[in-house]
């Protein structure tokens, strides 16, 4: 079995990976996020996140 992942789909990943590592860094230590507190926002941008690599990781096993 072999796996074929296009250079777009990648850096397609890749970016949104960074971005989301950012949104956290950004978050936690200048919003005062913190997971399981509460707050709307943060829990909102996990669930989107576990949701896209769900999907992604079922688009790959194709």
């Amino acid at each position: 079995m072999t796996f074929s992942i296009g250079r777009s789909s990648s850096s397609i990943g890749t970016a949104i990976g960074l971005a989301a590592v950012l949104v956290a860094i950004v978050g936690t230590q200048f919003l005062g996020w913190e997971w399981g507190s509460g707050q709307l926002v943060p829990t909102l941008i996990g669930v989107v996140a576990a949701v896209v690599a769900l999907v992604t990781d079922l688009s790959r096993r194709d």
